[in-house]
């Protein structure tokens, strides 16, 4: 039998807090991290509202002469993979920096700084640029400060998925790690709030309040009229039960499954039908050897933007027909933050661990029948697996299934 792969560490920043410890009780209170954005100014009848993290001091977690190179996006990443590593406890030295890997994955990257590069190179001419930039344009740049930082170097893949970058590079690396290619990898995701950003997701009419309504993140609601864009970063430290086990570290829970799938649909939309999303779920499934009604809980991916809801309802109506899972669905309170499935995934590990759920902010008048959790829920149910589903515009699917630690695993 494989060893399984644990999640022995957890790194975060969030606009529901910077580290576990600030942001574990706000997301199971139900707080929302969703407020006006400060961080640049968007025009005329641009959003007023965005899920920014405040408060982040990156020298409080890196060294700071390579922090003052890093791009914001990668002082985040960086920061949470530091924050992982000391949970985890996992040391870093000329014995295993080999066999330490790291995937990391993001939608827009650092475009941020290439759009300034871009200004000053047209405007003031190749000699104004500043050569700190450079290295901060690529979608590596992120993945790359994070192996420099920490000295490690094993495999190092930066996947850009859309908006579902972070879950595949955490699938990816649990199967790098099933086939021995890595001893530990840092993998997650993060994207950061940018003008750039904005504005794409502005010319293609996806921000709430869309047409009417009010402006906000109303996931599976009948209000939803489009998203809420958010930032953050968040990195698990992987690595085979074994060994976390031989460092005398509890995990938080297993990786037990993941599935990938897509089907046809517009460039920046999603598929009418639910098939592709279907299959990405009986795939995670199927790795996991498990079937649908023994998932307990479904992070789902909904943002409130009305036609990918109706879509992951129909796709999880489909999938557990024969049962009744409870269903969380974090963007509510944590924006739509691109790379956030990384975040999710951290909070499906606290919920595994902890036994407890963060309810659906934003919820009030569902358009699915489904065991919402809902704020202020008190009742228990044991938590042993939980299924997180991630969709992508473009018809880009994937799911991956956790295991809680049971009893005298993890020792």
């Amino acid at each position: 039998m494989s060893d399984p792969i644990a999640i022995s560490g957890i790194g975060i920043v969030s606009p529901l807090g910077i580290s576990l410890a600030s942001f574990a009780p706000r997301l199971f209170a139900g707080d929302c991290g969703i407020a006006p954005l400060t961080l640049f100014a968007t025009g005329e009848g641009g959003p007023r509202l965005a899920a920014q993290v405040d408060g982040f001091r990156p020298q409080d977690y890196l060294r700071p002469a390579t922090a003052r190179r890093m791009d914001r996006l990668s002082q985040m990443v960086a920061a949470a993979a530091r924050m992982a590593q000391d949970d985890a406890g996992l040391p870093i030295d000329a014995g295993n920096r080999d066999h330490i890997g790291v995937t990391v994955g993001t939608c827009f990257g650092g475009t941020d700084v290439a759009a300034t590069f871009g200004k000053v190179l047209f405007d003031e001419g190749p000699r104004r640029v500043n050569p700190i930039l450079v290295p901060n344009t690529v979608m590596n740049a992120p993945a790359g400060h994070l192996a420099i930082e920490f000295g490690v170097r094993g495999v190092n893949t930066t996947v850009n998925h859309r908006e579902v970058a972070a879950e595949t590079a955490i699938g990816h690396a649990a199967a790098l790690l099933r086939r021995g290619r890595a001893a530990a990898i840092f993998s997650g995701g993060g994207d950061i709030l940018s003008p750039f950003a904005m504005t794409v997701f502005a010319r293609f009419a996806a921000l709430s309040p869309g047409d009417a309504g009010e402006e906000g993140a109303f996931p599976f609601d009948r209000r939803a009229n489009g998203l809420v864009l958010g930032e953050g970063a968040a990195i698990l430290c992987l690595e085979p039960l074994s060994r976390a086990r031989a460092r005398g570290v509890r995990p938080y829970c297993l990786l037990a499954g993941c599935g990938m799938a897509s089907a046809p649909a517009p460039a920046t939309g999603w598929p009418t039908s639910p098939e592709g999303s279907v299959l990405a779920m009986q795939r995670a499934l199927a790795a996991a050897g498990i079937e649908a009604a023994q998932v307990d809980v479904v992070c789902a991916s909904a943002n409130g933007a009305p036609a990918l809801d109706r879509l992951e309802a129909l796709a999880i109506a489909q999938v557990f027909a024969g049962s009744r899972p409870r269903v969380v669905a974090e963007k509510g309170a944590l924006g739509e933050g691109l790379s956030s499935g990384a975040t999710r995934a951290a909070a499906m590990a606290l919920s595994l661990r902890d036994q407890r759920l963060a309810p659906v902010v934003g919820l009030s008048q569902p358009i699915a029948d489904f065991d919402f959790v809902r704020k202020g829920d008190a009742e228990k149910r044991p938590l042993r697996y939980g299924l997180l589903n991630g969709i992508a515009a473009g018809g880009t699917f994937v799911a991956l299934i956790f295991k809680a630690m049971e009893e005298g695993e993890g020792q």
